[in-house]
């Protein structure tokens, strides 16, 4: 069984920074894109940034340039490095990554943690 824990979450102030982490563990064969959605009271979850088992990086336009997403395969672990926080980065985060468990399975499924939250007080 696949399971994503975050940790990272917390109360900040505008400006202010957090990392935050995501680890996978469990029966992993290989990991495929990971990355981080978010979802404010009252929003649908919204996309925030992947990184590819490469490394490439993608993140949405509302962060970039104040988010930095990346990852270390040795620990099956994303980060999500968030500097300039604004009030309206605050949400739950979620980790998600495409997992393939076993050699035996041919793909890989889709799995989403439970969640952090970051505040972001003005």
């Amino acid at each position: 069984q696949v399971q994503l824990v975050e940790s990272g979450g917390g109360l900040v102030h505008t400006g202010g920074s957090l990392r935050l982490s995501c680890a996978a563990s469990g029966s992993i064969f290989s990991i495929y894109n990971m990355g981080w959605y978010r979802q404010a009271p009252g929003n649908q979850r919204e996309w925030v940034a992947t990184v590819t088992s490469g490394g490439s990086t993608n993140v949405s336009d509302s962060v970039k340039g104040r988010f930095t997403i990346s990852r270390d395969n040795a620990k099956n672990t994303v980060y999500l490095q968030m500097n300039s926080l604004k009030p309206e980065d605050t949400a739950v985060y979620y980790c998600n990554a495409d997992i393939r468990d076993s050699f035996r399975r041919r793909n890989s499924m889709n799995y989403w943690g439970k969640g952090t939250l970051v505040t972001v007080s003005s």
